[in-house]
């Protein structure tokens, strides 16, 4: 419900792209001022054009403009916004970020800075998710600092084992190791790649598992004792860890299995006083979950949620941060039908190459049940300074048999016209006879990417 008078009287965006515009519009519905920040790339882009007012924060380089923490709290303090809204990436997981606006009295958008803390550091998560009972992937307790402590695990819980970075993800800092024989190189290169990537070389080990899906469970908490949970996305069908289709609910999660996953998350949210919108994410196999990290901020994939709940998730962000009690009950969530996300990227869909430049054209779908989050349009030049990522495709239907019908008649209608985009490697997907049959795991289309390029080989 859309509150009568504002929850606050200025919220900045600290963020760019379709994620700054979902929270612009939201701010909008409840009657919120907003300021856009942006780099000096980003002046012409869609969200700085909307925004009830704007602020340069610094040059195209993200370090130098949306991850410029005095400049964008200088920017609050220029225009009097009095909370902000980090969307995704970027500064949204930065727990110094929450806890420098709290000192200068601003509002995070999000949960506390202890919070996003411990989750943040992947040991100290999975440590905190056993104690609330939340099931893990057997592993090492805490970190392995060397190759003998590294053989004595492994020989522990059996190989293959995955070496993982502590301070990692977009799956940096991740090692398989199937033998006792590939260890050596496996856990050095994994310590580099965290020491490169996060400035951390602190990684732990876990069981491999074989062939399992990727689940999520959205959560949203109130800090006051409230939670409920809105049910589980399927994010299986990924490239080099990075999820490309999501799905809700998952073609293999029974509501047996919803329930009982959903009400041990919620239950542990709850106990752990968090606030705000977290996706706890597990692998699911032979019927077990098994938790590999909690996000604590909104997830791209948000929006099929949103489709099969009716539930706004941001406008929820917005009143848990003004100290609101959650407007829903476990009670008042019900899921309706299906629903997909497509991530459309600037990229070679077969190469995956980033293609920045001008849209020379641009027609996005429409008609019953298709969502398109994007900041795009046409004249818009995309710059090559950030994630490729363009734009979302969403469908509803009323079973995941309309919506696939319903996707691929949308992928048909979606027109992006002077850049190269992942379009056509969604119309392949979406008439596939084992993405239909939902039958795929985390491995799949790596799999699948991988026998196209060995044809292509083959044929050129």
């Amino acid at each position: 419900m859309i509150e009568a008078s504002p929850l606050f009287g200025k919220i900045l965006i600290a963020n760019r792209g379709e994620i700054a515009l979902r929270v612009l519009r939201a701010c909008k519905e409840l009657g919120i001022a907003t300021v856009a920040i942006h780099s000096t790339a980003d002046e012409d882009a869609m969200h700085v054009r909307l925004a009830d007012e704007s602020v340069c924060v610094g040059p195209p380089q993200a370090r130098d403009s949306y991850l410029n923490i005095p400049q964008i709290l200088a920017a609050c303090e220029i225009t009097g916004a009095d909370a902000v809204h980090p969307g995704y990436g970027f500064l949204s997981e930065n727990a110094r970020f929450a806890e420098i606006l709290e000192a200068h009295n601003v509002a995070f958008i999000g949960p506390s800075a202890e919070h996003i803390r411990i989750m943040g550091d992947k040991i100290e998560a999975k440590r905190t998710a056993e104690k609330l009972g939340i099931p893990v992937v057997p592993g090492s307790d805490g970190g392995v600092s060397n190759e003998i402590t590294a053989r004595k695990v492994a020989a522990e819980i059996g190989y293959p084992v995955l070496i993982k970075a502590a301070a990692g993800g977009g799956g940096r800092g991740m090692k398989v190791a199937r033998t006792p024989d590939e260890m050596p190189e496996a856990l050095a290169t994994a310590r580099a790649e965290a020491r490169s990537s996060f400035g951390d070389d602190a990684v732990y080990i876990e069981k491999y598992l074989g062939n399992p899906r990727h689940i999520e469970v959205q959560v949203m908490g109130d800090g006051q004792g409230g939670s409920v949970h809105l049910g589980e996305r399927d994010c299986s069908l990924q490239r080099r860890h990075q999820k490309v289709w999501e799905e809700a609910p998952s073609p293999i999660i029974d509501g047996e299995a919803r329930a009982r996953i959903g009400g041990i998350v919620a239950d542990a949210i709850a106990t752990l006083g968090y606030s705000g919108a977290g996706t706890v994410e597990f692998l699911y196999e032979n019927g077990e979950f098994y938790f590999i990290e909690m996000n604590t901020r909104l997830q791209v994939e948000h929006p099929v949620t949103e489709a099969i709940t009716g539930i706004d998730l941001v406008i929820e962000q917005i009143r848990v941060a003004a100290g609101h009690k959650l407007s829903i009950t476990q009670q008042d969530v019900a899921f309706d039908g299906h629903a997909i996300e497509c991530r459309i990227n600037a990229e070679d869909p077969r190469t995956f190459a980033a293609s920045p430049g001008r849209i020379s054209n641009y027609h996005p779908p429409g008609g019953l049940g298709v969502r398109v989050d994007s900041a795009v349009y046409q004249g818009y030049r995309i710059p090559p300074y950030y994630d490729s990522l363009i734009g979302k495709l969403i469908v509803h239907g009323r079973s995941r048999q309309e919506c696939m019908m319903r996707l691929r008649r949308a992928l048909d209608e979606f027109v992006i016209d002077g850049i190269k985009t992942t379009i056509p490697l969604f119309r392949d997907l979406v008439i596939d006879e084992d993405i239909a049959a939902g039958q795929y795991d985390i491995h799949w289309l790596e799999k699948r990417l991988s026998a196209d390029a060995a044809s292509d080989d083959r044929t050129g």
